[in-house]
């Protein structure tokens, strides 16, 4: 489809002409500390509807983790059918180094990516390839691993991002995530890898488990993509040949000034720079 590009009031002016739905998570679904609870609300409508509804986020860990954490922020399981996130796209990366030993970056509780893998977590003088699933603490800014890529790089590691995101909201702050250190590492020269989104392994994926929920094989034409970031929602879905609805009041929103009535030409050309066929756009996700 791709009828209206401005502004919507609503997932509900779009709904009858999309069969399924991708939709990226933090920042759209929840902040994450609380949901919004007006998409939630909007999803869960959607699907009752008959539309059918897939969660797909760049958080490396694999999707049962995330079920279980969207469980206890209070996200509904009625808002979607599936999940995939970037964590299940880069544990087929991370298989291609079984046997070897790896070094990770990120916190603790991402260690579930790395389960059921063969491969040992060890030090960066001994590893074939560093692991980022985030920065080491919220607070952290790639500045501060500056000496540590320039160890990667002495060494030519290859970098493999579980979360290509560069920033997140979190509550009524934004952080830096794995993507913008892969960034970081780019730009003085290392090798970076990734499968989560913009890139197309996680958008395959998701629509495997979109067409399942269905029951039938969906057209490219009939699924809508929700996400708040230009950088890997709106790329990704211009490079998988599906519709956008742009969340405009996230990650974008000072940019934009999107709670104060924003040009629709000034949100049209900020995300033209994706080549996303935009079906429209609103602060936040709502029926």
């Amino acid at each position: 489809m791709t009828a209206p590009s401005g502004p919507l009031s609503g997932l509900s002016a779009l709904a009858r002409s999309y069969k399924g739905i991708l939709s990226d998570v933090w920042g759209v679904v929840h902040n994450g500390v609380s949901p919004h609870q007006d998409a939630v609300d909007a999803l869960v409508a959607y699907r009752r509807a008959g539309g059918r509804v897939v969660l797909i986020t760049n958080a490396p860990r694999p999707r049962d983790a995330i079920m279980a954490q969207l469980d206890v922020i209070g996200v509904s399981r009625e808002a979607y059918d599936a999940i995939v996130t970037s964590g299940d796209a880069t544990r087929t990366l991370l298989e291609g180094y079984r046997g070897k030993v790896v070094h990770r970056v990120g916190p603790l509780i991402d260690d579930v990516l790395f389960e059921g893998l063969d491969l040992t977590l060890g030090t960066v003088e001994e590893a074939s390839a560093i692991a980022v699933t985030d920065l080491d603490t919220d607070d952290d800014t790639p500045d501060d691993y500056r000496d540590r890529m320039a160890q990667w790089l002495a060494r030519d590691l290859p970098l493999i991002c579980a979360n290509p995101d560069k920033v997140v909201e979190e509550g009524d702050r934004i952080i830096y995530c794995g993507g913008a250190l892969a960034d970081a590492y780019e730009d003085i020269g290392g090798r970076v890898m990734m499968a989560g989104k913009p890139f197309n392994p996680i958008y395959e994926e998701a629509k495997s488990l979109l067409d399942a929920a269905l029951g039938y094989t969906v057209d490219r034409s009939g699924i809508l993509a929700i996400g708040d970031s230009v950088r890997t929602d709106a790329v990704g879905a211009a490079q998988f040949g599906i519709d956008l609805l742009f969340v405009t009041g996230s990650i974008h929103a000072e940019e934009l000034d999107a709670f104060n009535d924003p040009d629709p030409k000034r949100v049209a050309d900020f995300v033209s720079v994706s080549r996303a066929r935009m079906a429209g756009y609103m602060p936040k996700l709502k029926w």
